[in-house]
């Protein structure tokens, strides 16, 4: 979309984006792309089934045009009321294309904890398992000072989309808060323009989030999905500076839980951050939704039904 529609990115980049369905004149030029492929390998694997992220079009017309059941997987707080409905519209052409309708059979994985959903989880609930890659852990992570460690990270898309501002304010901040942060900023961003960082903060390039949260005590981060459900699912406290597509949602979904605080970028500062380190109350409920994810039935359970629901 960049690249071949720079017009229609710096719009979608931009959106504050508070229902999914806005971005439905979006979907086509991010679904085109995908449909050939999925399309082929369907056609020659035959499947009994097609699972596929809500946000994802290619999977609908396959499972339309194959005459099998279609099952949407959650995308963090997105709801998917509608969205089905909206590829059906946008890519109308493609449906066409291929003779598919939408398919008969759907279903829904929910992995929201129901605690931060305004209504009903959306079909079955699944616990969201924090799976963030491998590699090789630094030696340092497993060491824990007398001072907080606090985590930053701006996802995989962010940075290129929006640039480095967050991470510029958090670096002015970090002389005044008694906490080590750690830049996880993966090894693609060019980090020469911050200049010399405060002896309290360290450029750690990629590492798992799963494990550098599991000895942070807070995470700020830009309202990603999944950087969003991965300290819910580990009890972190989190910081959301919101920047386009979805991310809106995720932080207010933070936000109204009382796990976390969503703010404008100009308002990531030494005061916000000393307040999400000091104040017990969101320690505390971010204690009880970890436990209210690890509650909730696990990816094996939710596979099993998923059997059972192809069945018939």
């Amino acid at each position: 979309m960049r690249e071949e529609h720079p017009e229609q990115f710096a719009e979608f980049a931009a959106r504050r984006v508070t229902d999914v369905r806005e971005m439905g004149r979006f979907l086509p030029t991010l679904t085109r792309p995908l449909l050939p492929g999925t399309m082929a390998v369907a056609e020659r694997f035959r499947p009994d089934v097609v699972v596929q992220g809500v946000l994802g079009g290619s999977g609908l017309i396959v499972a339309g045009k194959l005459g099998v059941p279609w099952v949407g997987h959650g995308f963090g707080f997105v709801r998917s009321e509608g969205v089905v409905e909206a590829f059906r519209e946008h890519m109308a052409a493609e449906f066409e294309q291929h003779g598919a309708e939408l398919p008969e059979r759907r279903a829904y994985v929910d992995v929201a904890p129901p605690s931060m959903l305004a209504g009903e989880p959306e079909g079955w609930s699944m616990r969201y398992v924090p799976y963030n890659g491998g590699g090789v852990e630094p030696s340092w992570l497993a060491e824990t000072g007398d001072r907080p460690r606090v985590a930053v990270t701006l996802g995989t898309v962010a940075p290129k989309m929006n640039g480095l501002g967050p991470v510029e304010r958090i670096i002015a901040a970090a002389p005044d808060v008694d906490a080590e942060f750690v830049l996880a900023l993966g090894d693609q961003v060019d980090l020469d323009g911050l200049g010399t960082l405060p002896p309290n903060v360290r450029a750690a390039g990629w590492v798992p989030l799963n494990s550098l949260l599991a000895t942070s005590s807070l995470l700020i981060h830009h309202g990603g999905a999944g950087t969003a459900m991965t300290p819910l699912a580990l009890g972190v406290p989190q910081l959301v500076a919101p920047s386009g597509a979805d991310r809106y949602i995720n932080a207010a979904a933070v936000h109204s839980r009382g796990v976390g605080l969503q703010v404008e970028e100009e308002e990531l500062d030494a005061r916000v951050i000393n307040q999400l380190l000091d104040e017990e109350k969101y320690r505390v409920t971010a204690a009880e939704v970890a436990a209210e994810i690890a509650a909730m039935p696990s990816p094996a359970e939710v596979a099993a039904r998923l059997v059972d629901f192809v069945r018939g």
